[in-house]
């Protein structure tokens, strides 16, 4: 039997193991410091408390991490069981162990949110659903995590709850519930950081409470402990290397047999036999070069049987996500059959951080990952992982390279997504930044519009606060009710820098708030409308056959346009008084259709812009003619007693009158004018006459923004020819309306006179 004292010293050595003598020193003075604090207290699993520091402590050890975190290790669980001493960790041990033993505790507090109020999904699309939200989680974990360090502490914890629970058998439903978010949660976890020591220990020790039975029967026909396959891998890459040396090729050879796990999970995958399995026992092989793979492939064949069937080139036939590799099966000397791959530097590489990683295809499916941002962190965090290993062994520089790495996992966060909660637990994504604002609106547009208050964490926090990773969020909202029915919806303050982060958010700020606007309009045009009925004594007349009389669809759209003013009331008492066959008379028609002349226009002394080469301060005109507009070619006739009249260049009555008298001839061009400045300009429509074609033209001035002050209308042989007299900004104005007449149902030609 082991004593107490001689356990002590085993947790001793195998947490100083990596660190420098100063750094051992100071884990060793923690673990002095808590001894007293634990004796004779159980954490919440029922396990000693300071068995369960150690076991975390020690396995973060073997991880190769650096003194704070085995620190941290020791001490996160004083938050539980000594607050009042907790309170003093930062004074005693330093603000950095104090934020690594507070970012712990934030994810154990996840643990006791998740595990206690998980929200049930229902419906057809339950399973997707929680795969999001198991997604979402993961994801949280490290968001949350300011420093990485935190999730290798959790990660650790969770394998002691685990062993805890195995070595007293405690197959019971809490342990069910550890066993199943562990699969769930911290399982893939670990997977995804590249955490192999505690990604099989997870797995397999969850499997074991979830599926007793099946655990119990895949361990039996493993039929040897797993010390004793271990050690025939061992013996294999012994004999391996050997015969590769004989042959003076290097190469990296390392492996472990599949866990009880991953047997079970490839034979559900692939419907297959434990007797069918070929890879229980595999190890990898890692050279220079491809020549390299394929001289190593024929060693490992000439020193052991090969299975033929079992022969996968993926290097000459790569896979679909671009996976290169070397497979084989082979039959050792005893009859137990042998996995090998064989791959480059390059291909390892691809295979660990690339569209073809391991840690993604393996969970998601296949190689199209949609996350690809957060994949590439991840990879990141991965290779910071990998190289730590790599230079734990160092003895030169140790100390430098120590606290490089420490700075680098620092800084390597999740920083641009935050992840909070419902009160229910639903794990909710939003941009970084985010106020309670986006938070009700990712609810639901709803929950938003009546939003009136908000509780983080319980406590009332102002609408424009911002929120953080991992607090429960709860909307206190209105009453219900529509924007037709008035009710009371969001504030403009809204819209104001600082109180939403997400532009999904304040385009449904602004989509509430155009709909009181048009609510407003809907409620004006109608109330215009109804007066007119009134005055005209057709108050039983039918709203639907009126708007579709007037070519509306239906009557809100008619309210709508009257409401905006871009459809006059005196073509509503028209159709009231008219039948649908009967023209209505020309100067009816100049009543629906001209309006006064803009203050703006030429015609009403705004000015022209008309400038007169050579000469200032004399007085122009635009020839009533012509009606020239910019940017026309014009050129200008000195009048008697009436300054100089502007006409175009291609005028016939300039040409004449140049003819007459070329000495009163005078350059000009167009100078600047006012930005609102309109030129009365005479347009000529022909077409074939037809039931509503005055009404589509002057919807297209209306559309076009063209104000109308003449027209007028001759109706012979079936064709009409129409003149109207519209003010424009320029000639660009002109031809889009031109062009958009000229489509207009009926219309032969249309043109400016």
């Amino acid at each position: 039997m082991v004593s107490i004292a001689s356990a002590q010293t085993t947790a001793e050595v195998q947490l100083s193991t990596g660190l420098t003598e100063e750094d051992a020193a100071r884990v060793l003075d923690v673990l002095t410091f808590v001894e007293p604090l634990y004796a004779s207290k159980t954490v919440a699993t029922g396990q000693a408390a300071l068995d369960y520091v150690l076991s975390v402590a020690t396995t973060l050890a073997l991880l190769n991490t650096d003194a704070d975190t085995r620190i941290a290790g020791l001490l996160f669980a004083l938050f539980i069981l000594e607050p009042n001493i907790a309170d003093s960790i930062e004074a005693q041990f330093g603000k950095e162990v104090f934020d690594l033993v507070m970012g712990i505790r934030q994810l154990m507090r996840l643990h006791e949110n998740t595990l206690l109020q998980q929200e049930v999904s229902r419906g057809k699309n339950a399973a997707q659903q929680a795969s999001l939200q198991l997604e979402t989680l993961r994801k949280m974990l490290l968001a949350m995590a300011v420093d990485i360090r935190v999730v290798l502490v959790r990660l650790a914890s969770r394998v002691s709850t685990l062993r805890y629970f195995a070595e007293r058998k405690l197959e019971e439903p809490r342990s069910y519930q550890y066993a199943r978010e562990t699969l769930d949660l911290y399982a893939p976890l670990a997977n995804r950081l590249g955490i192999w020591q505690l990604k099989w220990e997870l797995e397999d020790l969850s499997f074991r409470f979830i599926e007793p039975a099946t655990y119990k029967r895949i361990a039996k026909m493993l039929e040897e402990k797993r010390l004793e396959r271990e050690s025939f891998v061992e013996a294999a890459i012994a004999r391996l290397k050997f015969e590769m040396s004989a042959a003076d090729i290097k190469a990296e050879v390392f492996g472990r047999p599949k866990h009880i796990y991953s047997i079970w999970n490839k034979m559900r995958g692939k419907s297959i036999e434990f007797s069918e399995l070929n890879d229980v026992r595999a190890f990898r092989v890692i050279v220079d070069d491809v020549k390299t793979c394929y001289a190593v492939l024929g060693i490992i064949h000439h020193i052991w049987t090969p299975i033929p069937k079992e022969f996968d080139d993926y290097i000459s036939r790569p896979k679909a996500n671009g996976y290169q590799s070397l497979h084989t099966v082979v039959v050792a000397e005893d009859g137990r059959a042998l996995e090998v791959q064989i791959r480059t530097h390059e291909m390892h590489y691809f295979a660990e951080y690339g569209v073809a990683a391991h840690w993604r295809y393996k969970e998601v499916g296949g190689s199209n990952f949609s996350a690809q941002k957060y994949d590439e962190k991840i990879a990141w965090l991965r290779q910071l992982l990998a190289w730590k290993s790599e230079v734990a062994d160092a003895v030169v520089e140790r100390e430098e390279l120590q606290r490089e790495w420490v700075e680098k996992l620092k800084s390597a966060t999740l920083d641009d997504r935050i992840y909070v909660m419902t009160p229910q637990a639903r794990v909710i994504e939003l941009p970084n930044g985010a106020t309670p604002i986006d938070f009700a609106y990712h609810l639901h547009s709803d929950v938003g519009h009546r939003c009136r208050g908000a509780r983080i964490d319980g406590a009332m926090v102002p609408l424009n606060t911002v929120l953080k990773n991992g607090q429960t969020v709860e909307i206190i909202t209105a009453k219900g009710g529509s924007v037709a029915a008035g009710a009371a919806g969001p504030s403009r303050d809204w819209l104001s820098p600082g109180y939403a982060a997400s532009p999904r958010t304040r385009a449904k700020v602004r989509a509430w708030f155009n709909a009181i606007v048009q609510q407003e309009t809907l409620s004006t045009g109608r109330g215009m409308i109804e007066k007119t009925l009134q005055r005209e004594g057709k108050t039983s007349v039918n709203l639907e056959d009126l708007a579709q009389k007037l070519g509306f669809a239906k009557p809100d759209d008619l309210f709508l346009s009257v409401g905006k003013e871009e459809f006059g009331l005196r073509a509503v008492e028209l159709a009231l008084h008219s039948d649908d066959t009967t023209r209505p008379p020309v100067n009816e028609v100049e009543a629906l259709l001209t309006r006064k002349s803009r203050n703006s226009s030429v015609t009403q002394g705004a000015k022209s812009g008309v400038l007169v080469v050579g000469t200032d301060g004399l007085m122009t005109q635009l020839a009533r003619c012509c009606k020239p507009a910019p940017p026309d070619a014009i050129s200008g006739f000195v009048t008697r007693g009436k300054g100089v009249s502007i006409h175009r260049a291609s005028c016939k009555n300039l040409t004449e009158m140049s003819r007459l008298a070329p000495e009163r001839l005078i350059d000009t061009q167009w100078g600047k004018s006012g930005a609102d400045t309109v030129y009365p300009v005479d347009i000529f429509v022909l077409a074939q006459d037809r039931q509503g074609l005055l009404r589509d033209i002057s919807e297209i001035f209306l559309r076009e923004k063209i104000n109308v002050i003449g027209v007028s209308s001759q109706s012979m042989k079936s064709q009409a020819r129409m003149t109207f007299t519209a003010e424009i900004g320029s000639t660009e104005q002109l031809i889009k309306a031109l062009n958009v007449i000229r489509e207009v149902n009926g219309v032969i030609d249309a043109r400016r006179q």
